[in-house]
């Protein structure tokens, strides 16, 4: 069995559940945890796969996701014909979807030795910490800002809106984007009347690298609203990650409580 793993959150789960020595391939957003994953080979970005390169390391499985991988490099490795690879397509649309992504791994590669026990393990750690991760009576409005020029943030049905939503803090704008494609991450044009009621704006430290003098853009953005950085990876990596995730969650959220948030 020779994976490969186009999808960061999942090669660190896949690490987690054990797997290390039989990940052939990875992105270069593939990055934890470090040591593991230094040495395995990376061909290219999430969304800039090197397909030559990754055909040449001959993976019997690609796991990829609908949001970070693109539908042409999925379709380009399909039809290699022969050659072609079990592709593992992954899609978890919130924090409750996480012990379902561990039971799909532990069931795709369920012919590696203690894999069972430690998914077993990983899930229950995750139901736990989703059960400590409950939202408190008063609702925050937030907007959760990922990009700028233009500014961009979430739509409501992604992974990113229902994990806030754990603790009661709900994006704005008002909408849903579907089951794919850009308007899962709608862009904030600056005009919108909803801004002038957004009570918190949380900047992620990915993909985009924020500022202090975006911090203060972003206030224009929102003038009544506080703003705040806030780690984006634990706020948007699946898998074995939600367990931290879920942690910092309830951290930033008891931090930030001020008006916001009940006691």
């Amino acid at each position: 069995m020779r994976i490969a793993s186009l999808v960061p959150s999942v090669t660190e789960t896949l690490v987690a559940l054990g797997l290390a020595d039989r990940l052939v391939a990875r992105t270069g957003y593939c990055i934890h945890p470090a040591a593991e994953v230094a040495q395995i080979a990376k061909v290219g970005g999430t969304k800039t796969v090197n397909l030559a390169k990754l055909k040449r390391l001959r993976p019997t499985h690609v796991v990829v996701n609908v949001d970070e991988n693109r539908l042409e490099t999925v379709e380009a490795i399909r039809a290699w014909g022969a050659d072609a690879p079990e592709v593992v397509v992954t899609h978890p649309l919130g924090p409750e979807d996480n012990p379902a992504l561990i039971e799909q791994m532990a069931a795709t590669f369920a012919r590696q030795p203690g894999l069972a026990e430690r998914a077993a393990v990983m899930a229950a750690s995750i139901g736990a910490e989703l059960a400590r991760t409950e939202p408190g009576r008063r609702v925050t409005r937030v907007l959760y800002l990922i990009w700028h020029e233009p500014w961009m943030t979430v739509a409501r049905d992604t992974y990113i809106s229902r994990m806030l939503a754990r603790v009661g803090w709900q994006t704005w704008p008002e909408m849903h984007g579907g089951a794919k494609g850009a308007a899962r991450y709608p862009t904030v044009r600056g005009d919108e009347a909803w801004r002038a009621e957004v009570e918190l704006v949380l900047l992620s430290s990915e993909p985009f690298a924020f500022t202090d003098a975006h911090r203060q853009a972003a206030h224009r953005l929102c003038p009544s609203a506080r703003v705040l950085h806030v780690d984006g990876e634990l706020l948007s990596w699946y898998g074995v990650r939600a367990v931290e995730g879920l942690r910092y969650l309830r951290r930033i959220a008891a931090d930030n409580a001020g008006p916001f948030l009940p006691s």
